[in-house]
């Protein structure tokens, strides 16, 4: 049994909602042989002992069948869009387009200014290489259009472009949506707020309207790690907050066939993924 299964079948939420079709089936089941009882008393004669360790067995059985965590997944018809959470690395899936989190001076200098192991940190060393000047050339033409809001003085990129502002990196393959929505200080400290990161979420979606022509677009839970946020809006609060930007932008108008959240292992093992899965459910009427 994976690590992942054993996490969800610990949550009290599993329990409860086992609980509940337990004695759902068993309420049918009951209803059922009251009225075989009324209507063909012989055949439900002598049959008590059989029928409630059947009842039982079939009831156990149906509630474990209709509890089991599944993939967290959700098709819906209005919008007409599919939500899935995977555990894993972004880079590594099968997705049209990604999207990456950065600051609004778009630093890349790994590893003074930006740490190798993040996300922007393993764009530039796994999809270029290395290569810092190349990803700076794509950034620099993809900003090529946006005027900078003002100027900081500090180590590294000094143009200050809005919280927001997204630089679309177009590949032969795919396209890398890098979305600014933490901000530098003088000493290359980032950070963010909840409000940078709904604005942020918010330009995102009208970028891969643009660019994406559908297809499916990997995000990865965005305000951990150098944006520090997690105290303010931890991995599982920040997977709702991505979810429900999306859903109304989608309402708006077609963003793109499927958003897949991407979770990091160690966060995904942490989530409460069967409260998940009722939220990507709770929006199918909303």
């Amino acid at each position: 049994m994976s690590q992942a299964l054993l996490h969800d079948l610990k949550r009290q939420r599993f329990w409860r909602h086992y609980a509940i079709h337990t004695l759902s089936a068993i309420g049918l089941v009951a209803l059922l042989a009251g009225l075989l009882d009324v209507f063909f008393p012989d055949i439900a004669e002598g049959a008590g002992t059989w029928l409630t360790v059947g009842t039982i067995v079939l009831a156990l059985v149906y509630a474990a069948w209709r509890s089991w965590p599944r993939p967290i997944e959700q098709q819906y018809e209005t919008p007409n869009v599919k939500i899935t959470l995977v555990r894993g690395d972004i880079l590594k899936q099968d997705a049209d387009h990604l999207v990456i989190g950065m600051q609004t001076t778009f630093d890349t200098e790994t590893p003074r200014i930006i740490e190798r192991k993040s996300l922007q940190g393993q764009l530039v060393d796994r999809v270029y290489g290395g290569d810092v000047r190349r990803l700076d050339a794509d950034l620099d033409q993809a900003l090529s259009s946006t005027t900078p809001i003002s100027v900081i003085s500090k180590p590294g990129k000094t143009k200050v472009y809005e919280v927001g502002t997204v630089a679309v990196l177009e590949h032969p393959t795919r396209c890398f949506f890098c979305v600014a929505y933490s901000e530098m200080d003088s000493k290359n400290v980032a950070r963010s707020s909840i409000e940078n990161v709904w604005r942020g979420l918010d330009r995102l979606w009208r970028e891969v309207t643009d660019h994406a022509n559908g297809g499916t677009v990997a995000v990865p839970v965005l305000g951990g790690g150098l944006a520090r946020l997690s105290q303010i809006l931890p991995a599982q609060d920040s997977i709702r907050f991505i979810i429900l930007s999306f859903m109304f932008a989608c309402r708006r108008e077609r963003v793109c066939d499927e958003l897949k959240i991407v979770v990091q292992p160690a966060q995904y093992d942490r989530l409460d993924r069967l409260e998940i899965q009722a939220f990507l459910m709770s929006l199918r009427g909303s």
